[in-house]
């Protein structure tokens, strides 16, 4: 999950419900600064939202890009099913085909944060021509790092037998680590983060969790992609081993970035530095998108 620091939108950006194939979804959408580049398509991570890129769209706008960030279904403020069905990770990735058919630009650059990535994947191999280029953001083709598999089980495990406000409650004191919850937060903070935990279904929590527990190692999927990939994660990540984002850069031979300083939410914390390397690689992904039929597609 990622904590928004702001809830203001930035400018030229607009809060609606895309309407889609598979269902209407929440979204933000900010207009491009001048002459556009391309349109990106964000997917947020686990107990995460649309929110989680707000200080990311204005730099990334200013750089010529419309930037569309989407609640997946079952999260804050997209309705969705009880059902287990809804929350596989097909029907997930066919969601996000369905979003980037209706944004009207034709294939749009593709970045999913945390689990989001693993949807981003999914939509990526399901449908390659829907999109430019793929972006993992502190997510990767390898497992998540142990101590974050105890705490999705542990959370899935509760979800199941308690009431959601006293899980929300225990999560909040676990995160301030003894100190009294949200103690360093803004009570607009506080107050956003408890109504989009209180209106994400338990049937999304479960699901995603339950993909984060069980998704095999897909770095050869990864590889065999024809699309540019970009890695990015900070060097002080921790949902994701460090070392297995690295390698699987190299053997991917994605575009790898490392945001120094940063944790799990480079949108959040470093939001301007992460935008500057993400336009970076859409712009070089792009040129390889509209290189002549039977030109080498490297990846950039």
């Amino acid at each position: 999950m990622s904590k928004p620091r702001s809830l203001e939108l930035p400018p030229r950006t607009r809060a609606y419900r895309l309407g889609t194939a598979r269902g209407d979804f929440a979204v933000l959408d900010t207009a491009p600064v001048g002459t556009p580049h391309g349109t990106a398509l964000l997917l947020p991570g686990y107990t995460g939202s649309k929110e989680d890129f707000l200080a990311l769209l204005a730099p990334l706008a200013e750089a010529g890009y419309r930037v569309v960030a989407v609640d997946g279904r079952g999260q804050h403020e997209t309705p969705g099913p009880r059902g287990r069905a809804a929350y596989r990770r097909k029907a997930l990735a066919l969601d996000a085909v369905a979003q980037a058919a209706v944004l009207g630009d034709g294939p749009v650059h593709l970045l999913g944060h945390s689990f989001g990535g693993l949807v981003a994947r999914a939509a990526a191999q399901l449908a390659p021509d829907a999109f430019v280029s793929l972006t993992l953001l502190s997510s990767g083709p390898t497992r998540v790092a142990r101590s974050q598999r105890v705490r999705v089980r542990a959370l899935r495990g509760a979800l199941a037998l308690l009431p959601k406000e006293r899980v929300w409650q225990a999560t909040r004191w676990l995160d301030s680590r003894g100190e009294e919850p949200g103690a360093g937060d803004p009570p607009e903070i506080v107050r956003f983060l408890r109504r989009r935990w209180m209106r994400t279904r338990i049937a999304q929590l479960a699901g995603a969790g339950r993909l984060l527990l069980g998704e095999p190692d897909g770095t050869a999927a990864l590889r065999a992609l024809p699309l540019p990939l970009h890695i990015a994660y900070g060097d002080e990540e921790t949902v994701w081993p460090v070392p297995d984002l690295a390698a699987a850069a190299v053997r991917t031979g994605a575009q790898h970035t490392v945001v120094v300083g940063a944790g799990h939410s480079p949108n959040v914390s470093h939001p301007r530095e992460l935008a500057a390397r993400l336009t970076s690689f859409w712009d070089r992904a792009a040129e390889v998108s509209t290189a002549p039929a039977g030109a080498a597609r490297s990846r950039p």
